[in-house]
C-alpha cells in the first residue's frame, strides 16, 4: 500500500522531469537505527542532556516508546543543487510530492504527519542515516500509520483575506 501511496505522490510537478524525491522508509527493526540517531542528535544539539539523570532517562525512554509505536517513518530527501534557483525548484517538487502522498494516504485511511524537526539539520544525524549533508537535503520525515481517531477539521482563513486581485 505504501508503494501505491508514494506512486501517487510521484505525480507531483517536477522541473525537467527530474523527480528529485528519495525516501528512506524505517519500519520494524529499522526504526531502532532511526530513533537512536534522533536521540543522539538531540543530545548533540542540546535538546536532551548528556547525563544519566533519571528525569532525562525517563524522557528519552518516553520519546523512544512514542516513536516505536509509529509503524513507519519515511525520511524524504533530495540531492542538493548548487544553483539556488534549481535548488528551490527541486525543493518545491519534493514538497508537492509529499503533499500528494499525504492526500493519497488519506484516501486509504492512512495518516501521514509531515514533520520538520531540528535533527534534520544536524549534519552528523544525516551522516548516521547514510547520507552526506553536503550533497543531500532532508526535506521531511513522514510519520505513517492508522490514526486512532480522525483529527478534527481545522478551519482555514477565508481566501479573500489572502487574495489580492490586480486588474
Amino acid at each position: 500500500m505504501l508503494k501505491e501511496i508514494f506512486t501517487y505522490g510521484s505525480f507531483a510537478p517536477t522541473h525537467y522531469m527530474k523527480e528529485p524525491w528519495k525516501i528512506k522508509l524505517y519500519q520494524k527493526e529499522g526504526k531502532y537505527l532511526f530513533i537512536n540517531a534522533i536521540i543522539a542528535s538531540y543530545k548533540r544539539i542540546g535538546m536532551l542532556k548528556e547525563n544519566d539523570d533519571p528525569k532525562t532517562l525517563k524522557m528519552i525512554d518516553s520519546m523512544k516508546n512514542f516513536m516505536l509505536e509509529i509503524p513507519h517513518h519515511a525520511l524524504v530527501y533530495f540531492a542538493k543543487e548548487r544553483d539556488p534557483v534549481r535548488y528551490e525548484e527541486e525543493y518545491a517538487s519534493v514538497c508537492a510530492f509529499i503533499q500528494n502522498a499525504q492526500l493519497a494516504a488519506w484516501s486509504y485511511n492512512v495518516g501521514m504527519l509531515w514533520t520538520i524537526t531540528p535533527y534534520m539539520h544536524d549534519p552528523e544525524f544525516v551522516r548516521e542515516i547514510g547520507l552526506d549533508s553536503n550533497n543531500y537535503k532532508v526535506a521531511a520525515v513522514l510519520q505513517i500509520g492508522y490514526p486512532k481517531k480522525t483529527p478534527r477539521k481545522k478551519e482555514r482563513t477565508n481566501i479573500e483575506q489572502k487574495l489580492e486581485i490586480i486588474e
